[in-house]
């Protein structure tokens, strides 16, 4: 935020070539942080798939909330879920549960999907007894891509969670927001395709390396418009209905869990009025649905005074409270 010298508009970090999760991740809270447990869910070949799992006081029989982190299904870890919502959520009684999954753009979309979905099938089978969770009172949530992936779990994951909340998320990945030359991104030095080889490399990883530069074939793909070539490995101008299956907007129906959506007028990079849309599909098909409208916030509500945020975050706990007890 504009006023907190540790948020940090996500655009800084695409240019340095940092994109950690953290990009939107604030740290806020007064509190000292909670010291998660690790657990690897998953195993692929060689590569543990990992949760970081933090557990409320009132630990027997709670409430738990999925969090998938952002960046572009390319960037990000587990440890990108901010400060202030993370503890709200604690001691509001719900345990958080912060999943990773395999980075494009080796690994495509729909191998990442399944590690969503056996990261929400890990927590409904194996919380009740490695964390103390109420398998039948699970919520997932996450930001940016993270909220994009929160929306696939509406009707991938079954049973489907309770509550879904999408902070400046996404339902469709076909747009042209997303599959054309993006004007606020070619305001900056253009990268190269070698460049944006280079900052990825050729391993499967589940997080980044301490040092990356993985931002920069983000602003490559963005810049070219090659965001749902690089990450589905599909294209949308030859293949567009082959891409049903991975667009959350073209999928809601009746059944779909209630969601809350959180969206700022002035985000550059995941345009407003994908939020908007997915808010209208629901409308359509009957669902319960809110969407909190950020005015001028950017994109992770950069440029929005803190207040505004935890009274946010506040409306996200009511929201929980409303559909998981």
């Amino acid at each position: 935020m504009a006023d907190l010298p540790h948020r940090r508009a996500f655009l800084k970090l695409l240019a340095a070539g940092s994109a950690s999760a953290a990009a939107t991740a604030s740290l806020l809270a007064e509190d000292k942080p909670p010291t998660p447990k690790t657990y690897a869910f998953k195993k692929v070949g060689d590569l543990e798939i990992k949760a970081d799992v933090y557990q409320p006081v009132a630990d027997k029989n709670c409430p738990v909330v999925i969090w998938i982190h952002g960046g572009a299904l390319i960037m990000g870890d587990r440890k990108g879920i901010d400060g202030d919502l993370r503890n709200m959520l604690l001691k509001a009684g719900y345990a958080v549960v912060s999943i990773h999954y395999r980075l494009a753009p080796v690994t495509k979309l729909p191998a990442i999907l399944e590690d969503v979905q056996d990261g929400c099938r890990w927590v409904r089978e194996q919380g009740p007894d490695l964390f103390h969770i109420n398998p039948d009172r699970i919520a997932v949530m996450g930001g940016s891509a993270g909220g994009y992936l929160t929306q696939t779990t509406g009707y991938r994951v079954t049973p489907p969670p309770k509550a879904l909340v999408s902070f400046w998320g996404y339902g469709d990945i076909t747009n042209e927001w997303y599959s054309r030359p993006d004007a606020f991104y070619r305001k900056q030095p253009l990268v190269s395709k070698e460049e944006a080889e280079r900052s990825v490399g050729d391993m499967v990883i589940a997080e980044p390396p301490a040092k990356n530069q993985r931002g920069r074939f983000y602003l490559y793909c963005r810049q070219q418009g090659l965001w749902p070539k690089m990450v589905a490995g599909l294209d949308p101008d030859k293949e567009p209905k082959a891409f049903d299956a991975f667009c959350p907007i073209r999928n809601v129906s009746k059944k779909h869990p209630p969601t809350l959506f959180i969206h700022g007028t002035k985000d550059t990079d995941v345009p407003y009025q994908q939020s908007v849309d997915m808010a209208k599909e629901l409308d359509s098909k009957g669902v319960e649905h809110e969407l909190i409208t950020v005015k001028d916030g950017g994109h992770g509500l950069v440029g929005v005074k803190r207040e505004v945020v935890l009274a946010t975050y506040g409306n996200v706990v009511k929201f929980l409270g409303t559909h998981l007890r």
